[in-house]
């Protein structure tokens, strides 16, 4: 052959970084053409002239490999062209060649690329099924720069990385090729070779849209057209949904175990749909949050170990499945929320580790890169093309999913260099600090981005220490999230529960001192599955005393919960009482609905949402200092609370707890407004499981000055119990 650049042993031995070069058909230095295709196993190769179809110029095999090769000394002119294969059939098969196709790639994507700005990256890199001169196929891209070589694997080529070698696009350190007649359902990965010459374990698609089934880790072509969302009112108001003075009553759940199939096997999308949803909705939740779905070969790690950042977890269903459950939760009224983890990733040999030979997305100082509980990698937040990876990631689930906002898992596992770590563990900044300055500015941009393009929907922090303005705007030098959960309001509150109702008294603080920081951030309330696993037992026997106690203890925390200022979170069971630790293993005790104090507890969560919904005062200014006022926090002897809640019209509420085991009679509160208040709420409502102490259904003020206001009520204060009163 006349170029004498191509190495066929070189070729074979997996050396050759640009086959486009060599395979296809190219012009001669002077005059001609040659043709070049490797089809191993074949007997006979012909160059056919498209859209004729005429047969120009049988190819010479020219290694036993498979390499075919032919000059055409007189054709000067590129032209349109297939192979015409024999041997790998009974009859001939027509094969496109991939290199004769141009790059789906522009100058524009790899000027954003390079500066971390290309936030619809999603739609470049990965598996796009496309057509090309009207040849239909699929077009790839992965960005690996530091590699020798990079080919497409999968079902359609055997698994031979000599088949489909991609081409470098210009000096971006990205890989594409479209490859002809794949489709979507085909199984595809990228073997690489390293700079050093090792071909690496084979990588899964970092951008895949869909995951094949565990155990096997192959990316799946997918074609994310074929849902024609019918959400269009709700994501017109959507806004309205979302606010800081909007009810936000949030059902926590896992997929995978809320229900079951009557086989024990996982319940996909669509039927979850079709339960989930009006359950959720007849409870009264204004919000669903699911535990991650991102792909995660894990199944035990709950989705908080992902690999396939863009893909639903196939384990339920399609993304089309996946869509059309968030469809329907839209349609019903219920906005989404979905949880997401860009703070650590899996080792596992098929994901991002060492993706091209290096430490690519992760630190190669484990000190800064690995999890030391764990046992994770953390994503180098310094790397531009790292934090595009992630922004991009979040704007998908916004875009294609329609998704209303998303709980930002682990914030504090990525603040803190020394997080969990010992001295001589961690490398201080470069100020000498402990906090990584890398991550403080992607969470910054994540938010700003994420608000910019989505204002309607939300972020949420999960962030359990007392790092600053993590709810305000990056403009005073906050991080920019909506909400941050109260993870000190959490823990104090449980502490406080948990104790025998005689000693509460000398514990008073543990359940008032949430509000002496309540108006530093945007505090979201969690009660969530972190509370009910590893050994902590359910919320209902966490709670002390006699089987009645506990059940009236846990009424009392649901109604603790919805009086305090910050938006609701409550994971799926501990509506009802579960009596066990929750077991991803398995569904929820569904059956435990029979008995009639479980079934007391949920239609008291039922009526939560009701009233929190219903009453402004109990949200419109939940992130407003002046949404809450103490009527009396000190009445440690009695252990009970009495507050008031407001709302913008100037409207209120009145709620009084009482946290020991006896009930309160003659019990005298001030109230500011004089008039006949009605007692719409009691959980100790027999309706509830409770012993009907209230005060029957209204009480009258009278001209007595309590707690400094002129006016007050007496009233009966069931035991474990709370009434909530408001001006009839």
């Amino acid at each position: 052959m006349a170029d004498q650049g191509f190495d066929p042993q070189a070729f074979l031995n997996g050396d050759c970084s640009n086959p486009a070069y060599v395979f296809g058909l190219h012009p001669l230095p002077g005059s001609g053409l040659e043709a070049r295709v490797f089809a191993p196993r074949a007997t006979r190769v012909e160059l056919v002239k498209e859209p004729a179809g005429e047969v120009v110029a049988e190819l010479r095999m020219t290694h036993p490999e498979g390499i075919f090769e032919t000059v055409l000394p007189r054709l000067r002119k590129w032209f349109p062209y297939h192979f015409r294969v024999h041997g790998w059939g009974p009859e001939p098969l027509e094969m496109d060649d991939p290199y004769r196709f141009s790059a789906a790639l522009g100058d524009l994507d790899v000027y954003l690329m390079a500066e971390g700005t290309h936030l619809r990256l999603y739609e470049k890199l990965g598996a796009h099924p496309s057509e090309r001169d009207g040849v239909p196929g699929v077009d790839f891209a992965v960005w690996a720069p530091n590699a020798r070589r990079v080919s497409v694997v999968g079902t359609f080529n055997n698994w031979d990385g000599r088949r489909h070698i991609m081409r470098p696009f210009a000096s971006s350190g990205v890989w594409e090729l479209f490859i002809p007649g794949m489709a979507p359902g085909d199984l595809y990965k990228f073997e690489i070779k390293s700079a050093a010459g090792k071909v690496l374990p084979l990588k899964a698609d970092p951008f895949a849209f869909q995951c094949e089934h565990a155990p096997g880790t192959a990316s799946v072509v997918h074609d994310p057209r074929g849902h024609t969302w019918q959400d269009g009112a709700f994501m017109a108001e959507r806004w309205k949904r979302n606010r800081f003075d909007a009810p936000m009553s949030i059902y926590e759940v896992h997929l995978g175990s809320w229900r079951r199939r009557d086989d024990g096997g996982f319940m996909g999308y669509r039927e979850l749909a079709d339960t989930l949803i009006p359950y959720a909705k007849e409870m009264g939740f204004t919000h669903i949050q699911m535990l991650p779905v991102s792909e995660h070969p894990f199944y035990a790690s709950w989705g908080y170990q992902p690999l396939g950042m863009f893909a639903p977890t196939c384990r339920y269903g399609s993304p089309q499945d996946f869509q059309a459950f968030v469809d329907r939760c839209h349609q019903e009224g219920l906005g989404v929320l979905l949880d997401w983890v860009p703070a650590h990733f899996p080792g596992d040999a098929h994901g991002l580790g060492e993706f091209d030979g290096t430490h690519l997305y992760e630190h190669a100082d484990p000190r800064k890169g690995r999890h030391m509980d764990w046992g994770t990698l953390i994503y180098n937040y310094g790397r531009t093309e790292v934090q595009n990876f992630l922004i991009a990631n979040a704007l998908f689930w916004l875009d294609r999913f329609h998704i209303d906002g998303l709980r930002v898992d682990a914030v504090a596992s990525m603040l803190y260099l020394d997080y969990s770590r010992a001295q001589g563990q961690w490398l201080p900044n470069r100020y000498g600090g402990r906090e990584n300055l890398e991550a403080v500015a992607f969470l910054r941009r994540l938010n700003e981005v994420v608000y910019s393009h989505f204002p309607d929907t939300c972020t949420v922090a999960e962030e359990s220490t007392a790092w600053p303005m993590v709810s305000r705007p990056t403009s005073v030098g906050g991080l920019g999230f909506g909400f941050k959960w109260n993870m000190g309001w959490m823990h104090d509150t449980l502490a406080y529960f948990g104790r025998n109702m005689l000693h509460r008294k000398h514990h008073h603080g543990e359940i008032t001192f949430s509000m002496l920081y309540n108006d530093t951030e945007n505090f979201m309330l969690p009660l969530s599955h972190d509370e009910v696993v590893h050994g902590k037992k359910s919320l209902l026997w966490r709670m002390p005393g006699t089987r009645w106690e506990q059940f009236a203890n846990l009424r009392l925390l649901f109604a603790y919960q919805f009086l305090h200022p910050g938006k609701k979170l409550l994971f799926m069971g501990c509506e009802f009482g579960q009596d066990h630790e929750w077991d991803h293993n398995k569904a929820l005790d569904w059956g435990l609905l029979e008995f009639q104090e479980h079934q007391g507890v949920r239609r008291l969560v039922r009526d939560l949402n009701t009233l929190y919904r219903g009453l402004p005062a109990l949200f419109d200014r939940d992130c407003a200092p002046d949404g809450f006022q103490w009527i009396d926090c000190e009445d440690r002897r009695n252990s009970t609370l009495a507050l008031i809640r407001k709302a913008n019209d100037g409207s209120f509420a009145v709620a009084v707890l009482n946290f020991t085991a006896m009930p309160h009679t003659g019990y005298r509160v001030g109230v500011p407004a004089p008039g006949r208040y009605l007692e719409v709420l009691n959980s100790d409502a027999s309706l509830y499981g409770g012993q009907n102490f209230g005060n029957g259904g209204a009480v009258e003020t009278k001209p007595l000055a309590a707690h400094g206001f002129p006016q007050s009520v007496e009233l009966t204060l069931p035991p474990l119990g709370v009434v909530v009163l408001r001006l009839g």
